[in-house]
């Protein structure tokens, strides 16, 4: 069901947006207008990138682990093919997902969805980073060096 509004819904809602908004202002003023979203919208999508980029690199090297910033990489990435892809309706919801203030709505809903299909996954992944005893954080192992080459 979800695919059907994506793929079917999605592009006639936006297809009429488009018609809609040529009718009122004309066609050149309209592929005007979503040239200019577009690249105000890439911009956009760079300088956030590249901010959350840097928050992400400090949160790795203070030892945190950085979940908030993926997942605002994933909403950056999502906001960028929306403001690339022709339509009012797609750029609105590209800029929503872009601005930090509104990104925490979207972050908020990916973390629930998240917390209810991975819960499991994530009780694994933290008990086996403890140990089997609680042993802390080292790993005792063997290492040997290959040399020569692979095939």
């Amino acid at each position: 069901m979800i695919l059907f509004l994506l793929f079917i819904v999605g592009p006639l809602c936006e297809l009429y947006t488009i018609v809609k908004m040529s009718a009122a202002i004309g066609f050149f003023n309209t592929l005007g207008v979503m040239i200019v979203i577009g690249a105000i919208g890439s911009w956009l999508v760079k300088r956030e990138g590249m901010r959350v980029w840097q928050k992400f690199n400090a949160a790795v090297g203070q030892g945190k682990v950085p979940t908030k910033e993926i997942i605002d990489g994933v909403l950056i990435l999502g906001a960028g093919a929306l403001l690339l892809t022709p339509g009012f309706l797609s750029d609105i919801f590209g800029l929503l997902m872009l601005f930090p203030p509104t990104r925490v709505i979207f972050r908020g809903f990916l973390l629930r969805r998240a917390g209810k299909k991975g819960r499991f996954a994530s009780q694994i992944f933290h008990e086996s980073s403890n140990g089997p005893q609680g042993s802390g954080d080292f790993i005792d192992g063997d290492a040997t060096e290959i040399q020569g080459e692979l095939d």
